[in-house]
């Protein structure tokens, strides 16, 4: 435990560092297991720093600038303060990048539905037969292998999990959790950006857009409304349908004339044709 001087050095330290980087944030770091936070400080530790102490002092570290200030309400239980240089949105894919698969404990909660697949197991027979048809999984001995006969949904998502499931789901070593330490903020140019901002995918986002920009297309070419990108289609449609109903009706006009001339030889060609067999029939 620090005493008051060691307390008081290390609020003045850190708070002085924090005018040294460009990105601020913060890390929430309940139930999360100690290998993934010290493999996470290792991938990260050329451009991050990490700030780790009582939610108290680490309340005076932030409060003691007027921007990192807002950050102070993203302290909740076990956190610490990150401090780094790069781009926000590349940090935040950093930290995501590195996570741990855990494996289901008892009366844990699940954030998302857990399923088995049907299949092989790899797993011979035994006891452990019984234990997976007490969890509910429909099993069966095939050529001396123990085989899930089909797909099932275990755990529903928001639902508690049963020791008969964590323990099914440790026989066939599936670890159904993840675990990662995310920034729940980041403080740039004065700016928060949240989770919600921070995990907008670029790829996801461009399809989005993509998508959204041929809907609008289609309902702009539609409706007729004139802009940059259907100028060019309602041109075509016009003129392919003045040219249609111009042919239709016989209009003299120049570009219907040569089609009007070509159609005519067309038809001309076929009744000489016809008249030539007839010819030949007499014959």
């Amino acid at each position: 435990m620090l005493t008051k001087d060691q307390k008081l050095k290390f609020v003045a330290e850190n708070s002085k560092l924090l005018k040294s980087y460009k990105v601020v944030g913060i890390v929430q770091l309940s139930g999360i297991p100690d290998r993934l936070l010290q493999s996470t400080k290792n991938r990260l530790k050329d451009e991050t720093r990490f700030i780790i102490g009582r939610k108290s002092l680490l309340t005076k570290i932030l409060e003691s600038d007027t921007h990192t200030k807002k950050l102070v309400k993203e302290l909740v239980a076990t956190s610490a303060i990150i401090l780094s240089n790069e781009d926000p949105f590349v940090l935040y894919g950093k930290f995501r990048a590195n996570s741990l698969r855990l494996a289901a404990k008892p009366g844990q909660i699940s954030p998302e539905d857990v399923s088995v697949t049907a299949g092989e197991t790899g797993i011979q027979p035994g006891q452990t037969v019984t234990d997976l048809k007490s969890a509910g999984i429909d099993v069966q001995i095939q050529k001396g292998k123990v085989v899930i006969s089909k797909d099932k949904v275990l755990v529903a998502k928001g639902e508690a999990v049963s020791l008969k499931i964590s323990k099914a789901l440790h026989i066939l070593d599936i670890l159904p959790f993840k675990a990662v330490i995310e920034p729940s903020a980041l403080l740039s140019g004065g700016m928060v950006y949240n989770r919600a901002v921070l995990g907008i995918n670029t790829e996801s986002t461009v399809q989005e857009i993509s998508l959204c920009f041929r809907s609008a297309l289609a309902v702009s070419l539609e409706a007729g409304i004139v802009n940059a990108y259907t100028i060019n289609t309602l041109i075509e449609r016009a003129y392919n349908s003045a040219m249609h109903l111009g042919i239709e009706c016989k209009i003299y006009d120049s570009g219907i004339i040569d089609m009007l001339l070509a159609d005519a030889a067309m038809q001309a060609t076929s009744l000489n044709s016809m008249g030539e067999v007839k010819e030949e029939v007499k014959e």
